[in-house]
């Protein structure tokens, strides 16, 4: 075994030594995601509620303020209007109208946004999603992350040692409050894009966390004459350039997306964003400090010897 004892990396952040107060801010910013997602709820989209979606083609770039006000006034309330694909094409969702069929709806939006316009439109399709298939969908996303994160305590406790699964659940966890928080803040529409957004997250910010407690592991087995904190902090500092960098990448791609993307990604992009953000924090700052907090040490990450290695037996 190689001992070192003056390692070099080009960062020298004393992160664990300001941990108490960083675990405090992400307590606080937690409660007050879990008050505004029980006060507020999430807005959720016809995904999850049911209703009709409809895709309008127009001759001209539309506007949409205009086109939300002339449904309204056809008497569809709080009408969904976001351009899909490009300025001309607009995807248009409505809620539940009762026991009203397709073929009812679609004279009725199209009456809506032709009357009194020069800017003429077709539509190309019209679906219809039961409240049972959003009730279903529901489901299927809690019995989604509930087997996600499942599968990480799992992987972690299995790859490194409980200690490093607790704090990698608790920064999962973190993460999604933290998204469903902020949208139930700002009453963001939350869809099917936006739980996949919340899923790739849990793996993104899994993944960050598995770097830096990958470095701790090993160098909890090369250095021997250091203590808990100073490793921990050493193994962060040493993977921080690479966690930056990556997120910095990550970053710019899905900003990219949120601005130039349209109305049909924005909502999936602001979950990225948030969750790219947070999950790098929190691979630091909630799960590396919850580690070192249930006492992890340098003897949780020797390898056992094999008995007889002592002696020369195999």
């Amino acid at each position: 075994m190689v001992e070192r004892t003056t390692p070099v990396q080009p960062f020298h952040i004393d992160f664990m030594g300001k941990r108490g107060l960083w675990v405090t801010i992400s307590a606080i910013l937690s409660l007050a995601a879990i008050v505004s997602l029980f006060a507020r709820g999430l807005n959720y989209a016809v995904d999850f509620t049911g209703g009709t979606v409809i895709e309008a083609a127009f001759g001209n770039p539309v506007d949409l303020p205009d086109l939300r006000v002339r449904l309204e006034k056809a008497g569809f309330d709080n009408p969904t209007v976001q351009n899909f694909g490009s300025s001309k094409e607009v995807l248009i969702r409505l809620a539940p109208q009762g026991n009203v069929t397709n073929q009812e709806i679609r004279p009725r939006v199209l009456g809506a946004i032709n009357e009194g316009s020069s800017n003429r439109a077709d539509i190309n399709r019209i679906e219809f999603v039961g409240p049972q298939v959003g009730d279903d969908l529901a489901e299927g996303a809690i019995l989604a992350l509930i087997m996600a994160t499942l599968g990480i305590l799992v992987y972690v406790a299995w790859r490194f040692e409980w200690r490093f699964s607790a704090g990698a659940i608790l920064a999962t966890l973190h993460d999604i409050v933290m998204i469903v928080g902020i949208f139930a803040l700002f009453q963001w529409e939350f869809d099917l894009s936006v739980l996949a957004a919340v899923l790739a997250i849990m793996g993104y910010s899994l993944n960050d966390t598995i770097v830096v407690f990958d470095r701790i592991r090993e160098n909890f087995r090369k250095i021997r004459r250091s203590d808990t904190i100073e490793v921990v902090n050493l193994s962060i500092n040493e993977t921080l350039s690479r966690t930056l960098m990556t997120s910095f990448l990550t970053l710019l791609t899905v900003i990219a997306m949120a601005i130039w993307g349209g109305d049909v990604i924005h909502n999936f992009a602001l979950a990225l964003i948030i969750g790219i953000v947070v999950g790098t924090y929190s691979s630091i700052y909630v799960a590396s400090a919850l580690a070192v907090r249930l006492g992890i040490s340098r003897a949780d990450m020797l390898v056992p010897e094999k008995e007889g290695a002592a002696d020369g037996r195999p």
